[in-house]
């Protein structure tokens, strides 16, 4: 990865957890300390069952967070767009990440070391309680997607995932603005590409969405919510 500058004072992510906290006067010595990194399209910055390398926290750009299932089948844990961080899950309890990550396109990132986030939670009761409330609101995210998995069937999980990435990454006239293939679709689905490709066809005919290329357009986008609505008491 290529090491870059980005300056905490002048970045536009009001969500990054850093930049929430910059007006603590304790938080300046220590985002001088912080390290930056370009990372091209689909390459690898988190290793599964590599050493931790401190948290990332994303400057610019989107990232898949992966575990590896059985038989080594990869499983989309989650998906990143700027402003998030990736790499909490293991800091803390392990030396080694539970977890890898990849960028899905150009992306830029910024690192704490595993020391100076050490520091930072010692010395800033602030910053350490909000973490602490971070990490309840994480936990309660992933219980509830363990819920929903395991109670929608192969199709309401696609069209789950198509939401998700609609409201996570956005959308022009209804295009999601990201490009995924068949297969990450399905990966963060829990199903197979085959699957995937199969209902995509089912939904084009329904005239409930449409494909360019690898860009999705959520065409009637009540009739897919209506479809889960009953799991989003969850």
């Amino acid at each position: 990865m290529q090491r870059l500058n980005a300056d905490c004072s002048t970045c536009e992510n009001a969500s990054c957890f850093i930049k929430k906290h910059l007006h603590l006067e304790k938080m300046q010595d220590f985002i001088l300390q912080k390290n930056t990194f370009a990372c091209k399209k689909g390459q690898q910055f988190m290793i599964e069952g590599a050493p931790i390398q401190g948290l990332y926290f994303l400057y610019q750009g989107k990232v898949k967070i992966i575990k590896t299932g059985i038989y080594g089948k990869e499983q989309i844990v989650r998906l990143a767009v700027q402003g998030d961080t990736i790499g909490f899950r293991g800091f803390g309890t392990r030396n080694r990440y539970l977890i890898g990550a990849a960028a899905i396109e150009d992306t830029v990132l910024c690192n704490f070391s595993n020391e100076i986030m050490e520091s930072i939670l010692k010395i800033i009761p602030e910053f350490t309680y909000d973490m602490m409330l971070f990490y309840a609101e994480e936990l309660n995210k992933s219980e509830n997607k363990v819920k929903k998995i395991a109670q929608m069937n192969v199709r309401e999980r696609v069209i789950d995932t198509l939401l998700h990435l609609y409201n996570k990454f956005g959308h022009t006239n209804n295009l999601i603005n990201v490009s995924l293939s068949r297969k990450e679709i399905a990966d963060f689905a829990g199903t197979t590409d085959e699957q995937v490709t199969r209902i995509f066809s089912s939904l084009k005919k329904e005239s409930l969405i449409n494909t360019v290329g690898k860009k999705i357009s959520l065409i009637q986008i009540n009739k897919l919510q209506g479809e889960i609505i009953e799991h989003k008491q969850f």
